[in-house]
């Protein structure tokens, strides 16, 4: 630390903020929350872009998933949807399947879930229930794409 970075500190006139105090990056908030006709669309439309630090609100009726794009935190957001509308809000849980090992393991595999999506692995609470047994892995790595030698059938 310099002499002037030290006598700046001194003459601070920055009305007692911090300077370690840190900004709040842009960021992407998926949020799912039931979406049933297009007064329930508009009604978490509303609630969120009135939000402070909210840049853009997208809605996917069909999907019950709402997309969040500003300087905001994602615990408030899903706060402010549950509270304004009345709905159950959580964050997004679903992935899309060729991000996940196994796919089709108990826990998630959801019957529940969008097209092309499967519960995210990384929850603590789904991760203990879809470890593939050793047959599984055996079976699935047996008919695998990257190696088609492997299967003696053909």
């Amino acid at each position: 630390m310099g002499a002037l970075d030290h006598l700046s500190d001194f003459f601070d006139c920055s009305s007692g903020r911090s300077k370690l105090k840190k900004r709040r990056q842009l960021q992407t908030v998926e949020v799912k929350v039931r979406i049933d006709c297009e007064g329930c669309e508009r009604k978490v439309k509303r609630a969120l872009e009135g939000m402070k630090g909210v840049k853009q609100v997208d809605v996917e009726r069909k999907a019950n998933k709402v997309t969040v794009v500003g300087y905001v935190d994602p615990s408030k957001v899903v706060a402010r949807v549950a509270h304004r509308t009345g709905k159950k809000a959580e964050l997004w849980p679903y992935v899309p399947y060729d991000m996940v090992a196994h796919p089709y393991a108990p826990g998630v595999y959801d019957k529940k879930a969008p097209a092309g999506y499967v519960r995210n692995a990384e929850d603590p609470q789904v991760s203990q229930l879809a470890r593939a047994s050793s047959t599984e892995v055996r079976y699935t790595t047996a008919f695998s794409d990257e190696n088609p030698a492997a299967c003696a059938i053909m």
